[in-house]
């Protein structure tokens, strides 16, 4: 526990221990407002409650933040779609909290002594390059042109129909002759890399992605989320560090400290409940669930956009 509440104060921090350049001006003023806290919260929960789910937790910040008319200049906008990916720092917590001895085990196994753990290690990070080099190149282009609540809507109805349309005949077969998480090799997670790609257009899901990618890849359900959550936990710390190098300030300008470390407490606890809940959900009715809500979502956002 004390490991985990050091680590809490560490990534709550993050943001202003790497920023680029921290403003002189760190407090909500008349120009800058700050983030009420009660938005605070609903950010938190927005965010830890959808992280894991394959239903897009980037694309969910956007709409709420577009419906609450926080993106109202171009400072303020930057602020927004930065804090959406630094409270992602909750959600790691989340992943490091339940799966705490997987962790410890891909750790010893890089300084030897666990094989097993080790070549887990070795398939997360493979899995990770494809997003890290395209998100990297593109990142600056998808915050431009995609985070919106159009484009959003349009990832979300897209993941949905295909998830009804092929996810429930993969899980079905995977269950039968699925591999277990230790019998994944590095062509099989590259694939899952590669898949997880798609979830940097905002609305698709990194989560849908890399648990498609690795029912498509041989992996049984149980083991494609697991393998889900960890590669969440290292593509997740990479985002939210360097957004934070890049964009600590800014969040700070606009929001203060206080409000956006709420936010991240928020998501921790909202994530811990929901990853519980997800696992629930899939034994007992698989992907269906979730590809239904992204349909009715994506129809409401389209309704609300066109009026």
């Amino acid at each position: 526990m004390r490991f985990l509440t050091t680590l809490l104060l560490t990534l709550c921090l993050t943001s202003s221990a790497i920023a680029q350049e921290t403003p002189a001006e760190t407090s909500p003023t008349p120009d800058h407002p700050g983030l009420p806290v009660w938005e605070a919260v609903l950010l938190g929960v927005v965010e830890g409650a959808t992280e894991y789910l394959p239903v897009s937790s980037t694309g969910h910040l956007v709409l709420v933040q577009h419906a609450l008319g926080q993106a109202e200049t171009a400072e303020k906008k930057a602020a927004d779609d930065a804090l959406a990916i630094c409270i992602q720092s909750g959600a790691i917590l989340a992943v490091v909290f339940l799966y705490f001895g997987r962790l410890q085990s891909m750790f010893r196994g890089v300084f030897g002594g666990d094989l097993a753990g080790r070549r887990l290690f070795v398939n997360v990070v493979i899995a990770f390059l494809p997003a890290a080099v395209i998100g990297l190149v593109l990142r600056h282009k998808i915050k431009e042109y995609l985070f919106g609540p159009e484009p959003v809507a349009w990832a979300l109805l897209v993941g949905g129909i295909l998830i009804l349309a092929v996810a429930n005949t993969i899980v079905k077969k995977g269950e039968a002759s699925g591999k277990e998480l230790t019998d994944l090799n590095w062509k099989q997670a590259l694939l899952i890399g590669f898949a997880q790609c798609v979830a940097l257009f905002p609305g698709f899901s990194r989560s849908l992605a890399t648990i498609l990618g690795g029912l498509w890849a041989g992996l049984k359900l149980s083991a494609a989320v697991e393998f889900s959550f960890l590669l969440g936990f290292v593509t997740l710390t990479a985002a939210t560090v360097l957004e934070a190098k890049d964009s600590g300030g800014i969040i700070i300008e606009q929001f203060g400290i206080v409000s956006p470390i709420i936010a991240l407490v928020v998501a921790f606890v909202a994530a811990v409940l929901s990853i519980k809940f997800m696992i629930k959900l899939l034994n007992s009715y698989g992907l269906a669930p979730f590809g239904y809500y992204r349909i009715a979502l994506a129809v409401v956002c389209f309704w609300l956009i066109w009026r």
